[in-house]
């Protein structure tokens, strides 16, 4: 419990904190997935079973009908919403259409981390950052890549180390796993949990 000034009315307020589940919003990709709905519905279990309750950013019908200027904005605000509401960001990190994770999701994670709220993150890629990078093409020649055996850019998991104090889970095994497995998700949802309890 942190420090004050033992008044009541924060310890009742710790006391209901304690009794409810933290919410923990579902960062990442998953949302572009074709079973995109089925998939959050995976999570949602898992989470459940170990004691969150999850928030994945799914975008309902409503809001993918609008005309698509109110749409970006509506589905930022929605996003933006849930974030705030959540304990905690459990971020799917796993490269995304490049060698690096989603860009949206890195918005989130700053977001999580400025905010003070514990961050847990995953990549079902066990392949290095460094190594990854060398398969993409680059736009000028003779461009360097940091070498520091991370799994992303260092900005990233130093986020991430820094917001919940682990390092981005990856496969134990050292292999890459497809894109929707969530095995490591489930090991990064579990050490959350022993983390905030």
């Amino acid at each position: 419990m942190r420090g004050g000034s033992g008044a009541s009315a924060p310890a009742r307020t710790s006391s209901k904190r304690r009794n409810r589940l933290r919410c923990a919003y579902l960062a990442g990709p998953d949302v572009f997935l074709p079973n995109a709905a089925d998939h959050a519905a995976a999570k949602l279990a898992i989470c459940a079973r170990h004691g969150l309750r999850g928030m994945p950013p799914l975008n309902d019908d409503d809001l993918l009908a609008l005309p698509p200027e109110q749409a970006w904005r509506a589905i930022f605000a929605k996003d933006l919403a849930m974030m705030e509401a959540a304990d905690l960001v459990i971020a799917n990190l796993t490269p995304f259409r490049g060698a690096s994770a989603d860009a949206g999701t890195l918005v989130e994670l700053g977001w999580f981390l400025g905010s003070g709220k514990p961050i847990f993150a995953y990549s079902n890629t066990a392949t290095p950052f460094a190594e990854r990078s060398r398969a993409v093409p680059d736009p000028l020649p003779g461009l360097q890549v940091e070498g520091f055996g991370l799994a992303d850019n260092l900005m990233i998991p130093g986020a991430v180390m820094a917001g919940g104090g682990h390092p981005i889970m990856l496969p134990q095994d050292g292999r890459d796993r497809a894109f929707d497995a969530l095995d490591v998700f489930e090991a990064c949802v579990a050490l959350a949990v022993k983390s905030l309890a």
